[in-house]
């Protein structure tokens, strides 16, 4: 078995033929599925296929999030980051579809999916650093009134009330994810964990029902690190969603339900973190050991 405390290395040759990547847990067809209650998955994505020249970067992907926290892992190159543009709106699929809720959001742009419910954060925290904390938070909110001159002018009075409503939000959240002691200051001020904490209020301002998040603990310190992951956990117990790319093993076996291994552009397995890192295919595509 892989040790859970082994982080993921930049080696990586894969050594995976086609054969074993394939064999991975079936899943049921897009349309119609649903789980025993009647809900439709969080997110569905099937047969995804995308290609930069001649290189194959994801060659037919299957996902299916119904839990509350999934990772999605694999040494570099294997494919997670195209994955996750692909379905953040962020690049189009040559093949393939994603839905989102039961509704079909394959090459949908990212405001369109924010407005759905489906946000995604960035390795690279990009907050306004000249801005405060609060002002950053405020900037976020969706379809103000105010922000058309005539809607400025012709409807202050709900203008009012919505920037009311936004900065209580606003409040909440960051009292929520432990910022609220730096509403005032400069954003560009603030920690890189603390920073993390700060695009992820900022997508709760979306009021989202799934958030895919892209190495949140990249370069951030371990005691912020276990503020992330506490925060993260409380967030998925409110109802949130997580789809998480994250290279520490640690963490993904801190925050995941289920994850999904991916390797040479498609899925090499699936399930608990302790059933996939003791599969000696995982092993040998992240520390080229066989097993």
């Amino acid at each position: 078995m892989m040790p859970a405390a082994t982080s993921m290395t930049d080696s990586g040759a894969f050594r995976i033929a086609d054969d074993e990547c394939r064999d991975h847990p079936k899943v049921s067809a897009i349309e119609g599925e649903h789980d025993l209650a009647g809900r439709p998955p969080l997110l569905a994505v099937r047969n995804l296929r995308k290609s930069y020249g001649g290189l194959q970067a994801v060659a037919g992907v299957d996902l299916t999030l119904t839990g509350r926290i999934t990772g999605l892992i694999g040494p570099n190159g294997a494919g997670k980051t195209t994955v996750l543009n692909i379905v953040s709106g962020v690049e189009h699929p040559d093949d393939g579809e994603v839905r989102f809720l039961d509704s079909h959001i394959t090459a949908m742009p990212p405001h369109r999916l924010a407005s759905l419910g489906l946000v995604r954060t960035f390795q690279l925290s990009r907050e306004l650093t000249s801005l405060t904390v609060l002002e950053n938070l405020l900037l976020a909110r969706p379809r103000q009134t105010g922000e058309s001159l005539f809607g400025l002018f012709a409807y202050s009075a709900r203008v009012r009330e919505e920037e009311e409503a936004a900065l209580e939000t606003a409040r909440e959240t960051l009292k929520k994810l432990g910022l609220w002691r730096h509403a005032d200051a400069p954003a560009g001020s603030l920690s890189g964990g603390q920073k993390k904490l700060l695009e992820l209020a900022r997508a709760m301002m979306l009021s989202p029902r799934l958030i895919l998040l892209d190495e949140p603990a990249a370069g951030v310190a371990p005691a912020m690190e276990r503020i992330l992951i506490d925060t993260v956990r409380g967030l998925a117990r409110e109802g949130v969603g997580f789809l998480v790319i994250e290279h520490d093993l640690e963490v993904i076996a801190a925050l995941c339900e289920h994850v999904y291994v991916m390797a040479g552009g498609k899925i090499l397995t699936a399930g608990t973190f302790a059933e996939v890192t003791a599969d000696g295919r995982v092993v040998e595509a992240y520390l080229g050991l066989k097993t």
